[in-house]
């Protein structure tokens, strides 16, 4: 039976993996080490070090295991849709754990070029889900840009990524309001 259809190897990284979920929650990714999760999961070490080699490994493993909910299926007008999603992202971002969670990952984007491509392919798919929402409100006239969406991205939530992670601040909703007001001109 080959390592990868091994029900108990499968039983064993779903537990791992769970257990590094509550850590990171729980205490941040600092958390996330062999030993730890290891101990949360109730598992030896060694199995944990045969799924993931790396603690960085298994902390992408952990982020990437959710799709993100964020800009995901647009309804109604773009302006309000926009602000509810963005909320969230604020308010998750406000969260210590969360907050350095998405600087530990973007810091080892630097120097890691397997962590750097998940990134991409997640800001990717941020900036396609806007992408799509943006073109759907062009066409209805709701919205003229001349932004592409990797430009609204950063726009949009470049700003609150510092206002939470960088400056431990809260995102107020005015400023989420003059975020997505500065992204083109509106018609209501």
């Amino acid at each position: 039976m080959s390592y990868s259809s091994d029900p108990r190897a499968a039983r064993s990284r779903e537990a791992i993996l769970t257990a590094a979920r509550e850590l990171l929650i729980g205490e941040g990714p600092g958390a996330i080490t062999h030993q730890r999760v290891a101990q949360q999961a109730g598992v030896g070490r060694a199995t944990v070090y045969r799924h993931w080699t790396r603690p960085e490994d298994l902390l992408l493993d952990v982020m990437s295991g959710a799709d993100l909910p964020h800009f995901k299926d647009p309804d109604g007008p773009l302006r309000p849709w926009l602000h509810r999603n963005l909320r969230a992202m604020a308010d998750e971002l406000a969260e210590p754990a969360v907050a350095a969670v998405a600087l530990t990952l973007m810091q080892a984007a630097i120097w890691d070029d397997q962590i750097a491509e998940r990134r991409d392919a997640s800001t990717q798919n941020v900036a396609d889900r806007l992408g799509a929402a943006v073109s759907a409100a062009m066409e209805q006239g709701e919205l003229d840009t001349t932004a592409d969406a990797r430009e609204i991205t950063a726009m949009l939530i470049g700003p609150i990524v510092y206002r939470t992670a960088m400056q431990r601040g809260l995102v107020s909703d005015e400023l989420i309001a003059r975020l997505i007001n500065g992204i083109g001109t509106w018609h209501d």
